[in-house]
């Protein structure tokens, strides 16, 4: 890795533009269009409030303290954050619910009076630091549920016995309760601490929770009309014991109940797991929000509105159920005929013939869609308008349609994760296609989540970059980040606490998280622009890629307000290279505007046909612009010049450097000699060789006055980075560099004739 200088080479200096023309300030008065008001500079440079990412903010167990509360949301303050969302998990999810032994605060237990006190704390220092704070709508992620649900009011699903008689004589038989499987039907297991054993808990209530709900008798075999099914539920005495003629011919009695799901809400302290809500029953829903917000007014009232702003809603992974206690009259009323003669088809027989059986499960399946709708979201959605608290959701994954919904959800979000550093999104683009359509401009996203495999504190800013500009060309215009966890322990226990093998470690403990507010400032002029205007409506050749070199891929969005046009162009792939991009823009001058650098300057060379504007870009490894339609075509531009003008370079910095490690990361106490610059995993000081933090890296360096033209722009070349750096000359910082192009301009009157201090 050499550090290099390099400068614009005068025959091809960009634009002919001075060095002032590179400055934010003379960017915005040089490039004003006429129309003030609709102008996306000043966003650009000034992002708004809505701009900003948030974050998912993980109390993993008791491990939770006040100073950590307030040096995490201080930390995420500076760094460009104004939202958290709390989730109250376990200790440690592997994926399921674990256990920290010996915590030093073991009576922080999720919703108890020792918790509460703990997010009230968090709530204020919240107002203090002009941030929303919300959290889940109870312990774990998911989904709608809490201790305070009883068997009654859990999901319930159907079951059955049944009983194989002969006809033409009475039958008097004990017809038996119908048993399920005592174990949660869930997805995850759930460490016990009282048996040490990570497995599906056996939930009592499914041997002892159970309601009636009919007694059929049909033929035993073959397809059954549906007038072949016989109702004998008043037949049957509450002891379950029948009394009935059956009529000539082998029959079938089956005993149809329902009994709880077992389902319980994960992954959450063991004190504080219980049972899921029934979705699709308005007096459970309506208990279980009257709890939470009732809990929310008790222990926040005076905050809501200002530190205390959302409930959150995760993606849905409760499963479906297969009954409410109105099942049956909700058929009735939204299909129109009775359901009770197609139970039996539960049981695997079948009723009519095929096109009636596949009736009744559309049937069904929308009488389920319709509940979850009319019950669950309309039941959340209007209790949480009426206490004045913000409902955000992440609204798929479970039994409903999504366009029926959205409509009653202020904040939607939707996610993609990391899966093999590729951009992996998670019914992303349908819920975007549904916001769009229900008219909300701001699309969120649950942005980075990373899998065991990928979570493994080797993510960096630069392997981050492309996987986020994908989500933003595909819509994605707010990131709210997976996930931050609170660091309750001392500032020493580095790297710190984690979300078990879950999430991109974005924590202040991370090593990069200081000088990582470089990649934030870039999401928030990112941002800034992909919510200016609205999202264009898709035309025939919009946005056309071609003539691609190296093998990059080029991905785009285009938003547009009154006669301003903006594309966001990004190269997602990890490599460099050129592409010819076509817009369907005519009669205007293309600026690129670089969110990395703040940069916004004129591209001199483009071709102007049928209607189109056609510019070659070259891409750097993962690097994105913004090009932007605004004003008239200049009539003096110089058509010879490139948009991205050759370097060359005038010095090489060789020799020695003077290195500091940071002993408290495990690295050598005093600063070390590197005769040249040097991979630390090659050396044979353990300190180096295993060193994960932030090293300083010092040299003196002398410049000739040859070397030293003013009349030119100079930049220091990097190389390549591992990971990110932040760059001091003569005492002037220039900044953070943490993506590619690994360079840095120096500014005018920073180098000096003989030494320099780098």
């Amino acid at each position: 890795m050499k550090k290099h200088f390099l400068l614009l080479s005068p025959l091809l200096m960009t634009f002919g533009l001075s060095q002032e023309l590179y400055s934010q300030t003379h960017a915005v008065s040089v490039f004003s269009p006429s129309n003030k008001q609709n102008d996306p500079a000043k966003d650009f440079l000034n992002p708004p409030e809505s701009a900003k990412p948030g974050a998912l903010y993980m109390w993993m167990g008791s491990n939770i303290s006040k100073e950590g509360i307030t040096k995490d949301l201080e930390a995420l303050k500076k760094n460009g954050f104004n939202r958290t969302t709390m989730f109250s998990l376990a200790d440690i999810t592997t994926p399921w619910s674990g256990i920290i032994e010996k915590s030093q605060t073991p009576e922080i237990i999720s919703w108890t009076e020792p918790w509460w006190k703990l997010v009230r704390f968090a709530a204020q220092e919240s107002k203090r630091l002009g941030m929303d704070f919300g959290m889940y709508n109870g312990a774990g992620y998911e989904s709608s549920g809490g201790v305070w649900i009883t068997p009654e009011l859990s999901m319930q699903e159907i079951c059955w016995s049944q009983h194989i008689v002969a006809g033409n004589e009475h039958v008097s038989i004990a017809l038996a309760r119908p048993q399920v499987d005592p174990h949660a039907n869930q997805g995850f297991p759930v460490y016990d601490p009282e048996t040490g054993v990570a497995d599906k808990p056996i939930i009592p209530a499914r041997k002892t929770y159970y309601k009636d709900i009919a007694v059929l008798a049909l033929p035993s075999d073959g397809t059954v009309a549906k007038d072949q099914v016989i109702d004998l539920t008043d037949k049957m005495k509450a002891g379950g014991q029948l009394e009935w003629d059956a009529p000539a011919g082998e029959w079938t009695i089956y005993r149809f109940g329902h009994t709880t799901r077992g389902t319980l809400i994960q992954p959450a302290q063991w004190q504080a797991t219980g049972l899921e809500c029934d979705k699709m029953s308005e007096e459970a829903v309506s208990f279980h929000l009257d709890h939470i917000i009732g809990e929310i007014q008790k222990h926040l009232g005076d905050l809501i509105g200002t530190g205390f702003t959302h409930v959150h809603f995760d993606s849905y992974e409760a499963g479906t159920p297969t009954w409410t206690p109105k099942m049956r009259n909700e058929f009735l009323q939204r299909r129109g005929y009775d359901m009770l003669p197609y139970l039996p088809m539960f049981a695997g027989r079948t009723i009519g013939n095929q096109q009636d059986s596949l009736r009744f499960r559309n049937d069904f399946h929308a009488t389920i869609e319709d509940l979850y709708r009319d019950v669950y979201f309309a039941t959340i959605s209007k209790k949480l308008k009426a206490a004045h608290l913000t409902f955000l959701c992440e609204p798929y994954g479970g039994p409903w349609r999504q366009d029926d919904i959205m409509p009653m959800i202020p904040r939607v979000m939707t996610e993609f994760w990391t899966k093999g550093g590729r951009y992996s999104p998670y019914e992303l683009k349908p819920t975007v296609a549904a916001l769009r359509k229900s008219g909300q401009n701001i699309i969120e996203a649950e942005a980075f989540t990373g899998n065991p495999a990928d979570s493994k504190w080797d993510e960096t800013p630069a392997w981050l970059k492309p996987i986020g500009d994908a989500a933003f060309c595909d819509g994605v215009n707010r990131l709210v980040l997976h996930r931050f966890v609170q660091q309750a322990f001392d500032d020493r226990y580095k790297p710190g606490a984690t979300m078990g093998r879950w999430g991109t470690h974005f924590d202040r403990t991370q090593t990069w998280w200081k000088p990582g507010k470089a990649m934030v400032d870039y999401w928030q002029r990112c941002q800034a622009l992909l919510q200016w205007g609205a999202i264009a409506e898709p035309v025939e050749n919009d946005f056309i890629v071609s003539n691609t070199t190296g093998g990059i891929n080029v991905k785009g969005i285009h938003r547009n307000k009154g006669n301003v046009d903006i594309y966001f162009v990004a190269n997602i792939s990890r490599k460099a290279g050129e592409a010819m991009c076509t817009f369907k823009v005519n009669g205007k001058q293309p600026e690129l505007w670089d969110p990395v650098t703040a940069v916004m300057q004129d591209m001199p060379e483009f071709n102007e046909k049928n209607g189109t504007i056609s510019i070659p870009i070259s891409f750097d490894t993962a690097q994105s612009f913004f090009i932007v339609f605004r004003k008239d075509i200049r009539k003096n531009i110089e058509i010879k010049k490139k948009n991205f003008p050759s370097r060359k370079e005038v010095a090489t910095l060789k020799g020695a450097w003077k290195v500091q490690f940071d002993p408290v990361w495990g690295g050598p106490e005093k600063p070390v000699i590197f005769s040249s610059l040097t991979d630390w995993t090659t050396s044979k000081v353990d300190g180096i060789k295993y060193f994960s933090g932030t090293a300083v890296y010092k040299k003196t360096f002398a410049l000739s006055k040859t070397a030293l033209n003013d009349k030119q722009s100079l930049y220091l070349e990097l190389g390549e980075v591992k990971h990110i750096a932040r760059v001091y000359l003569n005492n002037r910082d220039l900044g953070v560099i943490w993506t590619a192009p690994w360079h840095v301009k120096i500014p005018e009157g920073v180098l000096k004739v003989g030494n320099n201090q780098l």
